[in-house]
This record gives structure tokens, C-alpha cells and sequence, in this order.
């Protein structure tokens, strides 16, 4: 049986990251784009994710204008709230 390596990484303490990068490429320096990206990293020091900014540096021609880190570093069950409703909208 084999194991998931990313499930293996949050059991020894490494969480999910979502990752958003804004970028623009050098031709057209006033349109902002983004790209989101989610992987299983470590923080504080989040290799994983520098790795990937660094290839981004290097490989890509889109300059980064800014990156945001969502993290989530807790493993356990989805939380299932019941509700006792319904709404419909027209």
C-alpha cells in the first residue's frame, strides 16, 4: 500500500498554502493578472513555495508584483454543519 507523500508532509507538520501571484508581463506593464497556485509546505519557511517563486524568476518572463499566502496547517475531519431549511431564490 502506498502512502500519499502530501499526506505524509501534513502529518509531519506541513500545511496546505494557497497562493495567489500577481503578475504583469513586460509589454503590458498596466494590465495585472493572476495566477493561484495550492501545494502541501512548511511554514515559516514555506520551501516549497520557494522554490516555485524562484523558477518563476528565473523561467518566466511575467514580473511578480505581489504574491499573497493563504496557510493551513491544522489535519483533522471536514467540519458538517446540518441545516434545517431551504431558500430558493427567482
Amino acid at each position: 500500500m502506498t502512502v500519499d507523500r502530501d499526506f505524509l508532509a501534513r502529518i509531519h507538520g506541513a500545511g496546505l498554502i494557497t497562493t495567489e501571484v500577481l503578475y504583469y508581463m513586460p509589454a503590458h506593464r498596466s494590465l495585472l493578472q493572476s495566477f493561484v497556485w495550492q501545494t502541501v509546505d512548511t511554514a515559516p519557511a514555506f520551501p516549497r513555495l520557494q522554490a516555485f517563486l524562484d523558477h518563476w524568476r528565473r523561467e518566466i518572463e511575467a514580473i511578480i508584483h505581489s504574491v499573497h499566502v493563504a496557510h493551513s496547517d491544522w489535519v483533522g475531519p471536514a467540519k458538517l454543519r446540518s441545516v434545517d431549511g431551504q431558500w430558493v431564490l427567482n
